[in-house]
């Protein structure tokens, strides 16, 4: 990861020229693709999305001022927007996953069917809690960040993420049937 002084030269070189965004590209492509996959659980619509916020990010970055936070913590929200316009496009309607992509055969399928059903259902949930809780609860639990990263990225103190995650677990815990047992570590 860069410091803050070689990502903001590199921010600024790509304001002034295309080409310069290349590297920007290739430094967080890989991060921002893992964030959207977790969101929308689809290679295919994770690499639409992907392509979609870093198009947004090239045809915007003149608008971008640094503002202490990482360059990332920009690209993270960009997601977070076209995962949320994604899904307003859907107007309800939810993909459900197929135990027919398991192995008819395999000894293990009802217990693979279990579980996927058990994380599509927490994920669903989680899909419905409040935006910034969502948010947090992504880079946590699927990004797996660290309390002061989410901050950064979230823009808040590290207080209040914490309090969001405790937030969206407890509430979790109340929708949620007991043996979906969820906790912050």
């Amino acid at each position: 990861m860069p410091d803050g002084f070689e990502e903001r030269d590199l921010v600024e070189r790509a304001k002034q020229d295309p080409e310069a965004f290349g590297a920007l590209y290739d430094r967080y492509f890989p991060q921002i693709y893992r964030f959207a996959y977790s969101r929308v659980r689809d290679q295919s619509l994770a690499e639409d999305v992907t392509s979609e916020v870093f198009f947004k990010a090239l045809r915007n970055i003149k608008r971008y001022t640094y503002s202490g936070h990482p360059f990332s913590s920009w690209l993270y929200q960009i997601t977070l927007n076209a995962v949320a316009d994604h899904y307003r496009g859907l107007h309800g309607e939810v993909d459900l996953e197929e135990g027919a992509s398991l192995p008819s055969t395999a000894p293990a399928v009802v217990d693979e069917v279990v579980r996927r059903d058990r994380s599509r259902r927490v994920w669903a949930a989680i899909d419905q809690l409040p935006r910034q809780q969502r948010a947090a609860m992504v880079l946590k639990f699927s990004e797996d960040r660290k309390i002061e990263e989410i901050a950064q990225i979230l823009g808040k103190s590290s207080g209040a993420v914490k309090l969001l995650l405790h937030r969206a677990v407890e509430r979790l815990r109340r929708e949620l049937p007991p043996e979906f047992e969820i906790g912050v570590t």
